[in-house]
């Protein structure tokens, strides 16, 4: 005779996945960082437009950031998915700048991209650019 244990259930509603990745501060690794984004937005069930629009500003935040980054430092991007939405931040160490030209097209084109997009910098020698992306809800058929 076995004895049955009922496995509980798991509500995955209030799970946050956090995803970090550190890279030479180089254009040449960026394919890593949009194969990411893309594998990562799937998870959350993101059209194919919605990828490819992260897979884009994601591309366009790291390209700003690379031209002021320091020589031989890492480029550093987290993912976090709660629920609905993927908030991506990029990273680098700056020779002096601690803010985008929000003037500049490739600004433009992230804001055209993602739903908020942000730059922070907590002192003159670093810079991050944040952007967040929401699922689209799902249309009926």
């Amino acid at each position: 005779m076995t004895e049955e244990t009922e496995t509980p259930a798991v509500d995955l509603t209030g799970i946050r996945d956090a995803v970090s990745v550190r890279l030479p501060a180089v254009s040449a690794y960026l394919s890593v960082l949009r194969t990411a984004t893309a594998g990562l937005a799937a998870r959350l069930d993101f059209t194919l437009d919605q990828i490819e629009d992260l897979r884009i500003a994601v591309d366009e935040a790291c390209a700003m950031l690379l031209r002021h980054a320091v020589p031989g430092t890492d480029l550093l991007a987290e993912f976090e998915l709660t629920g609905q939405e993927m908030t991506v931040r990029v990273e680098v160490n700056t020779l002096g700048v601690s803010s985008p030209n929000r003037e500049d097209f490739a600004w433009m084109v992230l804001t055209a991209l993602a739903d908020d997009v942000d730059a922070i910098s907590d002192h003159a020698d670093h810079l991050a650019i944040v952007l967040r992306k929401r699922r689209s809800p799902a249309r009926p058929s």
